[in-house]
């Protein structure tokens, strides 16, 4: 069975389109439906229910997809082992790094590059949640989110930081005249948030829950700067981690206010799979982050 179009099919299962799945795969959308047809073709029946612009998996379409992706998985550990044997001479290392936590790994990368310059390090922005289910899915072998991370997953961490989380909005929001405020004062608040894929979003929603508040949210962006700026604009308040808002310049119109909560803090964390084989590339990223990071607070 072809392995590049076994590749194909499960992108295709995972993104449930053709179109996003040539996408990642950087083709055309004819070459990914030339492979599934050569890979049904290969099995003599068919594998997806075409229903527009989505798919359904027929029930050997199931077979494949769950059997396939233990295929790939084991095709990636072998060319991993077979790399190790270079001794970091060569090779790829692909970390997943939420755009919010890059701040602190610039030293990291910087030391990596130098001391491993055979090893194509490539680093992958993404919110946490989808990192965690990268790194548990075997697509990523190390990443960072926030802790707690998705128990269900099976991972295993590595702490470098925990930082509270403060409160931004406008400067004539009524929680800016208090010196604390708690999330019960934030009842009935326009929030501005980062997306859902963030793990912050999905701590922030959990606490919100937890103190029978129901969270406004009005607007959700993935970059910090930006929500900060629609809070200094009026639009709403922010929940946001120190380090973050401590590189803004002073701003008149953006109040900052730590919570009353105590436990909600943004915990940082290295993740990969407990149990599972790790490349010397991805041991030795985990050596080097705590060899730079271990000074971080």
């Amino acid at each position: 069975m072809d392995l590049r179009a076994l590749r194909y099919f499960i992108e295709t299962v995972r993104h449930n389109s053709f179109t996003q799945a040539a996408a990642t795969l950087c083709v055309t959308q004819s070459t990914v439906s030339k492979m599934i047809r050569q890979l049904e073709d290969e099995v003599g029946q068919p594998l997806l229910i075409r229903a527009g612009r989505q798919v359904q998996l027929t029930d050997v379409g199931r077979v494949i997809f769950a059997r396939g992706q233990e295929a790939l998985e084991l095709m990636q550990q072998m060319q991993r082992e077979v790399a190790d044997l270079n001794g970091l001479t060569r090779g790829n290392l692909s970390v997943g790094m939420p755009p919010m936590v890059n701040l602190f790994f610039s030293p990291v990368v910087k030391a990596y590059c130098e001391r491993y310059p055979g090893i194509r390090l490539n680093l992958l922005e993404s919110g946490g949640q989808r990192i965690e289910q990268q790194v548990a899915s075997g697509e990523l072998e190390v990443g960072i989110t926030l802790l707690p991370a998705d128990p269900a997953l099976g991972l295993a961490t590595r702490s470098f930081g925990r930082f509270p989380i403060l409160v931004a909005g406008p400067a004539g929001a009524p929680w800016a005249r208090r010196m604390t405020v708690a999330l019960a004062d934030l009842r009935n608040t326009p929030l501005v948030l980062p997306t859902d894929e963030f793990s912050l979003t999905r701590q922030v929603r959990a606490a919100f829950h937890g103190a029978g508040v129901d969270a406004q949210i009005v607007a959700q962006s993935s970059q910090w700067d930006f929500l900060v700026a629609m809070a200094g604009a009026g639009l709403g308040t922010t929940l946001l981690p120190a380090p973050l808002l401590a590189r803004l310049a002073p701003n008149a119109n953006v109040q900052i206010r730590p919570l009353a909560e105590p436990g909600l803090e943004w915990h940082v964390a290295l993740i990969w799979k407990a149990g599972h084989y790790l490349s010397h590339a991805a041991r030795a990223w985990l050596a080097l982050c705590a060899e730079i990071l271990e000074a971080v607070p």
